[in-house]
């Protein structure tokens, strides 16, 4: 059975209309008080795609409901914040989140609120939008009132008479809300520091296996995406984590490795510099040649002459 293509929705109204919500106070952006339904809205479609940012905080939702990392296990009785950028698919799922104790609040943000501000470019910057569902946010309670105290100014601020002062305001709270939260995963990278170590060696371990084959010459260079993959992490999660640890993204680390791998062929084979850029998964020498001499200020050649 074919699945059903995902439900564009395009502004926060069209989000409000879908849930049964109230009309929004403000057309681009919008506080939603996480309570339990009243009533299960009908004819959900199964999946949607936002045509805005999202940021939720979700609290005591019906169990056991468990996020699993590593070999620890999260659940929702504590804060767990969620980041969704237009394009990304949400599945819509409100039977599962209905208990009485549910509780925490939903901020949309329309692109065009953004529009000539700070944020137009910065807010691409902030990795965590690319994170997947079981990389979430986990809260302290003390930062969670910092939160949540960011987002009762925002909301006090476009439900009251907005004048000329009220976007800069609010612009202001929302770089802060943001700058907040990357504080707070560059904690939660600190504290759990054994899972990520973990990661790390295993990313080791992919990268030397990878670069011992005897040929990558049909599979080129391992790409962020395929590592990610094979150690059950978003692309976008894996870079922030190393960059955190150890001050490089995981491109940094491919090419760390592979820069490792290269010294050794050249010191201690007599293949060729083009035969070793073409083993490493190459197309071109060139492009070899460029990032070794980058990454060693020297050239293959001027470092094997070296061992001579």
């Amino acid at each position: 059975m074919e699945r059903a293509k995902p439900y564009q929705i395009k502004s926060i109204s069209e989000f409000h209309k879908l849930l049964h919500l109230d009309k929004p106070e403000h057309p681009m952006i919008s506080v939603i008080q996480i309570k339990p339904f009243k009533e299960i809205p009908v004819n959900l479609p199964e999946s949607i795609v936002y045509g805005f940012y999202s940021i939720s905080l979700k609290k005591n939702f019906k169990g056991p409901v468990k996020f699993k990392y590593g070999q620890q296990e999260y659940d929702f009785d504590n804060g767990v914040l969620s980041f969704m950028a237009p394009g990304q698919i949400s599945v819509l799922n409100p039977e599962k989140y209905s208990s009485a104790e549910q509780s925490g609040w939903m901020l949309l943000i329309h692109p065009d609120l953004l529009w000539n501000t700070s944020l137009t470019q910065k807010i691409r910057k902030f990795d965590f939008f690319g994170y997947s569902v079981n990389e979430a946010l986990f809260l302290s309670d003390k930062e969670e009132l910092i939160l949540t105290q960011i987002i009762q100014n925002i909301e006090r601020e476009y439900c009251n008479n907005m004048d000329k002062f009220s976007h800069d305001i609010i612009i202001t709270q929302l770089e802060s809300l943001l700058s907040y939260s990357e504080r707070f995963y560059q904690r939660q990278f600190m504290t759990r520091r054994i899972t990520n170590h973990q990661i790390l060696d295993r990313l080791n371990e992919l990268l030397t296996v990878y670069f011992d084959g005897l040929d990558n010459s049909q599979r080129g260079l391992p790409s962020v995406s395929y590592l990610a993959g094979q150690l059950h992490v978003s692309s976008d999660y894996l870079s922030g984590m190393l960059k955190s640890m150890t001050g490089l993204t995981t491109q940094q680390h491919i090419h760390e490795k592979l820069i490792e791998k290269a010294k050794e062929m050249l010191s201690i084979t007599n293949y060729s510099v083009s035969e070793i850029a073409f083993l490493l998964g190459f197309e071109h020498s060139q492009s070899f040649s460029k990032l070794f001499k980058s990454k060693t200020n020297q050239s293959p050649i001027a470092f094997r002459q070296s061992f001579s």
